[in-house]
């Protein structure tokens, strides 16, 4: 039975930092896609980071976050993160963790969010979500 549980959510002032943490059990990172996404009250959950299946660890970035958000995982403790530098009031949201095999083709240039329906439709494992909030 796969699980994800998502943490290390909380207040943090604009320019500060966050990790967040995704526990996972029921596969291995050989076998699905692992990534964060993020959800606003009243807007679509969006992509913020994946990494492909280990066999070929591709990692993907949002433009919004690149350079400041880095994803990783630990096979050994079945965890993974998402290190969250130079905060914004803008990616204040709830963050998701999530896992499926085609989890990161949300990040390729063929696909049109706008059309592809709920994305808790599209892929199948989803942590519970954990706060973000960036104020000062």
């Amino acid at each position: 039975d796969v699980q994800l549980q998502a943490s290390g959510g909380g207040l943090v002032q604009p320019g500060g930092s966050l990790r967040l943490s995704c526990a996972a059990s029921g596969f291995t990172f050989n076998e699905f896609a692992i990534g964060w996404f993020r959800q606003v009250p009243g807007k679509e959950r969006e992509g913020v980071s994946c990494i492909t299946s280990n066999g070929d660890g591709k990692i993907y970035y949002s433009d919004s976050v690149k350079g400041r958000f880095t994803i990783s995982n630990d096979d050994a403790k079945k965890m993974f993160y998402l290190q969250m530098n130079n905060l914004k009031p803008d990616d204040s949201a709830v963050y998701y963790c999530a896992a499926d095999l085609l989890l990161c083709t949300y990040f390729s240039r063929v696909f049109d969010p706008s059309r592809a329906g709920k994305l808790t439709d599209l892929y199948n494992y989803w942590g519970q979500g954990t706060l973000v909030t960036v104020s000062s």
